[in-house]
């Protein structure tokens, strides 16, 4: 027997026999045991006289399309007590949607092809694809309706669409389940920050509150700056305190002020207590200023040194630099009084000898702006100078944040 492949929907409603020959039931669902093997089916959900039964693979003769045979007497297949820790195909997978992580889009499921290959005896068959294309619809609009070699030959005609099982995250939105099924979301989060914040767009609230909670709170916060932030306000709105303060503090503290000014005040304070205290101070400083000034939108995580500090000095301080790495472009300098003196470009400390001081490195007039400039203000000098970063000061000329070009961008789409 060589390896092939049977439709989901071809075994659903299948007369089983058992080994005397007897009508025992027929297929009510398939299962598999992730926490075990997340491909390989281990029952069939057989539904007898007596109540629903579980027919293990190991003990099948023959399945083939509309019938099944056994090995075994139905009197020796196991009651269904608990589909707690089984993954039903039909329940959980048809008609329902998935993240399908290569093509970095949320589908629904139409059907599940299954392929079996011989095992020492007995029948191995393992989720190998679902398919979301017309095919699959297709076989269960029809099933019932037409002989089955008529609806497999119609079906044949149609468009693949067909993802692999290994590219597949499934939603569930009951943690205690996600977590006896040892459902992950790992091959979601290797995608890029933007390519989730777009799969949680397209997700119901209570799938996308579910998918969101249980990715780890460095991929969620890069992924929720990407995103609209009306949503981000549900999102943040479905998860504890004690875990936002996680995800809150993994993001950039201009983005997590901004946030944070956007949620209700009691939902901010009990998030900014649970908050460790550096990064709590860092985001207090710029909840402070007006959203809609140039001190709204800068981060105060940036690289400030002496203008007697040299490259190589500058260097060594780049090396234990742990903010958004964006900021890093320029490097800034600041005499004792903290007032801004002068900027030097990453490029240049690549090209100077070590012991260049980095005063020589900066041009003669650095642009800034001060805090209160309004949003326009900061776009018209990033587009007139084409600027990476932007230093913001004080009325007496210190520096108190910088604004990179991406909260530019940011500010530019949200008023599209």
């Amino acid at each position: 027997m060589k390896a092939e492949v049977i439709a989901l929907s071809s075994i659903l409603g299948a007369p089983v026999y058992d080994c005397t020959g007897s009508l025992a039931g027929r297929v009510r669902e398939v299962a598999l045991s992730p926490q075990h093997d997340t491909a390989r089916i281990s029952d069939l959900v057989v539904k007898t006289r007596e109540g629903d039964r579980l027919l293990p693979v190991k003990s099948l003769s023959v399945l083939e399309s509309r019938l099944v045979r056994a090995s075994h007497p139905a009197a020796d297949w196991p009651p269904l007590v608990s589909s707690e820790g089984l993954l039903l195909l039909e329940r959980d997978l048809l008609d329902q949607q998935i993240i399908d992580v290569r093509g970095r889009k949320v589908v629904r499921v139409n059907d599940v092809d299954l392929r079996m290959e011989p095992a020492n005896g007995s029948i191995n068959i393992r989720v190998g694809r679902v398919d979301v294309g017309l095919r699959g619809a297709v076989r269960r609009l029809l099933k019932g309706l037409a002989p089955g070699s008529a609806i497999e030959a119609l079906a044949s005609h149609m468009p693949e669409r067909a993802i692999p099982w290994e590219a597949v995250n499934l939603i569930e939105t009951d943690p205690a389940r996600r977590v006896h099924l040892k459902l992950e979301y790992g091959r979601l989060a290797r995608l890029h920050p933007a390519d989730i914040a777009d799969i949680l767009e397209e997700l119901a609230p209570a799938e996308r509150g579910a998918v969101f909670g249980a990715l780890d709170e460095e991929v969620a916060a890069e992924a929720l700056e990407e995103i609209d932030p009306r949503m981000q306000v549900e999102l943040m709105s479905s998860i504890d305190s004690n875990k936002a303060a996680d995800i809150v503090e993994e993001m950039d503290p201009d983005a997590a002020a901004n946030l944070l000014g956007d949620l209700p005040e009691e939902t901010s304070e009990e998030i900014l207590e649970e908050m460790e205290p550096e990064e709590r101070q860092e985001v207090a400083e710029l909840l402070a200023f007006e959203e809609n000034t140039a001190a709204g939108h800068m981060t105060n995580e940036y690289l400030a040194l002496p203008p007697s500090a040299t490259v190589g000095d500058a260097i060594e301080k780049l090396r234990h630099f742990e903010g958004a790495t964006d900021t890093i472009s320029t490097i800034f300098l600041v005499d004792r009084d903290e007032l801004l003196v002068g900027s030097v470009a990453l490029v240049s400390l690549v090209l100077a000898p070590a012991g260049t001081r980095l005063s020589t490195l900066s041009p003669e007039h650095v642009i800034f702006c001060e805090a209160g400039a309004t949003e326009k203000d900061v776009a018209e000098m990033f587009d007139k100078y084409n600027l990476v970063t932007l230093p913001v000061v004080d009325e007496q000329q210190r520096l108190t944040g910088v604004i990179t070009a991406d909260d530019v961008i940011s500010l530019l789409r949200t008023r599209l």
